[in-house]
């Protein structure tokens, strides 16, 4: 960071400005000091390397800071203080808190977090005069998802019969989109129908149509969509929550072109292209005798497999680039996810896919507009790494004050039980102190660990989300493991 802008030092008190700007100077570091209440006149338009806030004397609330820092939301933020911390540890720019006495490795690896902040690859929003109608572009370079583009090409041409086959959220709607506006076809209608969200009673008037008086509610003849679909694609969504019924009268419609509408007598010739999808697995179907083997044969002329989102996590970046992009021609305003919340991102499983990315996408451009998304902004369930702890070598409290503080934070935290609790066995009957007397210290920190190593087992070792579960802060309970000498 030497040489490229300063950083920028909010203290209070007077000494510790002087103190601050002097190791900072030490360590190579152009810094400028002012006192909170030049917050109104600083220059956030300055390329600053980072902002460390100190100690306040003023009488700023929470919200009034967060106000006054609203405009820096682009500069990394360090703090001093355990209550500053506090405050703006929501902020999107926040990057970790230092401890006193300073010492070289924690500042060392906090400027370097601040670097890599300032470092991030921002998502290059595409512009909003595109067509934003569809779309179209299956976004990713994995190389799952270049075999889809490939398959598509090779396909789209034709007119064979296309089953996309891949879990719920993978995009198989895309697919089917790619394949109809790539096909000769592009100029006829696409219509889809969700097999799996109709009634079976009136699955077949949705396909097929009805004349009038065909059934108690049909006061007027109605087209079904293979009749819409003429000359284009008819896309049927989730084929393998079809009714067996309705499985005979479409493999009539496959085979001869050609359908009665429910009431009718007339017959109609359809010229349509059929491209299916489902998430089920339609060979285990038809030996259980719940799929017609003929028509998924009929079906399976060209089968297309969508990957699921967690066997192309390097896609993940891209994707996010199209959503933010699609949500800002929308009228959404845009949002930027820092390197480590990507990260995150991309240890996730992603059960429900692209869907589940894109209502992330949604949810952070809701809660932070025009802001910078790091990882401690992101849902619990996507956080996997923490917010860098920058932790002094050695404490200033001696070890009765550490004990102590101890002690008040077990009976501060909550374990889902009362202090009485503690003291009760299995029976719900009050233990007697036996006549030796215990060591309580002893019996609390014992209580304390198990706890402890329980939400970080079920956490998988992260701290913040083990924090949540215990209901504490982290660095609360970052203290409470070094104390006991306890790994992630």
């Amino acid at each position: 960071m030497q040489g490229l802008a300063k950083i920028l030092v909010i203290e209070d008190d007077a000494q510790a400005r002087i103190n601050l700007s002097n190791i900072l100077e030490f360590v190579g570091e152009q810094c400028e000091a002012v006192t909170f209440d030049c917050l109104e006149d600083i220059d956030w338009s300055i390329a600053w390397a980072g902002c460390i806030l100190g100690t306040l004397h003023s009488n700023l609330s929470s919200s009034q800071l967060n106000n006054k820092l609203s405009q820096a939301n682009h500069v990394p933020l360090l703090t001093t203080s355990g209550e500053q911390a506090h405050i703006v540890e929501e902020l999107t720019n926040y990057v970790g808190e230092l401890e006193y006495p300073l010492n070289y490795p924690q500042l060392s690896e906090a400027l370097r977090h601040c670097k890599d902040f300032l470092g991030r690859k921002g998502l290059n929003i595409i512009p909003a005069t595109r067509d934003n109608t569809l779309f179209r572009s299956l976004v990713g370079q994995s190389y799952g998802i270049k075999e889809v583009r490939h398959l598509i090409e090779q396909v789209s041409e034709t007119e064979a019969n296309v089953i996309i086959l891949g879990e719920s959220g993978t995009g198989k709607e895309v697919v089917a989109r790619n394949i109809h506006y790539h096909s000769a076809r592009s100029n006829g209608p696409f219509v889809p129908i969700n097999c799996g969200a109709i009634p079976p009673d009136l699955l077949e008037s949705e396909l097929f149509g009805h004349e009038k008086g065909a059934f108690t509610g049909a006061i007027t003849s109605r087209k079904g969509r293979f009749e819409l679909a003429e000359g284009g694609t008819l896309f049927l969504d989730e084929i393998g929550d079809m009714p067996m019924p309705m499985q005979v009268k479409l493999l009539r419609v496959l085979q001869e072109r050609c359908f009665e509408r429910v009431g009718g007598n007339t017959t109609i010739k359809v010229n349509v292209r059929v491209i299916a999808a489902t998430h089920r697995n339609l060979e285990n179907m038809i030996e259980e005798h719940d799929f017609r083997e003929d028509l998924y044969y009929r079906l399976n002329v060209f089968p297309i497999e969508m990957p699921a989102l967690r066997e192309r996590k390097e896609d993940i970046p891209l994707l996010l680039q199209e959503l933010i992009a699609r949500m800002e021609v929308e009228g959404a305003q845009p949002i930027c996810f820092t390197p480590r919340a990507l990260n995150s991102l991309m240890e996730h499983l992603w059960p429900g896919n692209v869907r589940e990315l894109a209502n992330l996408v949604e949810r952070m451009i809701i809660l932070y507009p025009n802001c910078l998304v790091d990882v401690n902004h992101l849902p619990t369930k996507y956080r996997y790494s923490d917010i860098p702890e920058f932790q002094p070598e050695f404490s200033t409290e001696s070890v009765e004050e550490q004990e102590r503080n101890a002690l008040q934070d077990i009976f501060s935290a909550d374990f889902g039980m009362d202090s009485e609790d503690i003291f009760q066995d299995h029976d719900n009957n009050p233990q007697e102190l036996p006549p030796e007397g215990i060591n309580l210290k002893e019996m609390l920190a014992d209580l304390e660990i198990n706890m402890i190593n329980q939400a970080l087992e079920a956490q998988d070792g992260v701290v913040s989300r083990a924090a949540d579960m215990l209901g504490m802060r982290r660095t609360t309970l970052v203290e409470k493991m070094r104390k006991y000498n306890m790994q992630r």
